[in-house]
């Protein structure tokens, strides 16, 4: 079992930066594919950003592509999400996930979710 618990989320302005973290307990998490998703209100939840645990590849969907970053640390168990020039169409609840057992990209794929954290991009 894996426990996932995200911070970091809180209210910016349009152009300011956000980076959340998503600490893992309950086993090591260096060899799973760790990602971000998020889900807007009245919207289905998106994918956002993926990195391998074996050589760290890192995939991105478009819409964030050069403005977020992630990351992680595997000696502290902890994957980061830098956010960077953020827009009112960034707000969501960002969810960390763990151990993709198939595409990165689908939800379906990953075993373990974290609660989420609330992010709030003000126009």
């Amino acid at each position: 079992q894996v426990w996932l618990i995200e911070s970091g989320g809180g209210l910016v302005q349009a152009g300011g930066s956000l980076r959340l973290s998503c600490a893992a307990s309950g086993r090591t998490v260096s060899a799973y594919t760790m990602a971000w998703f998020r889900q807007a209100p009245g919207k289905e939840r998106e994918f956002v950003a993926a990195i391998r645990g074996s050589g760290g590849t890192t995939y991105y969907a478009d819409s964030v592509k050069g403005r977020f970053t992630i990351s992680r640390d595997n000696a502290k168990n902890t994957v980061y999400l830098q956010m960077n020039t953020l827009k009112p169409e960034d707000t969501a609840v960002y969810y960390c996930a763990a151990h993709s057992r198939g595409s990165y990209f689908l939800g379906a794929s990953y075993e373990y979710w974290g609660q989420g954290t609330q992010v709030t991009v003000s126009s």
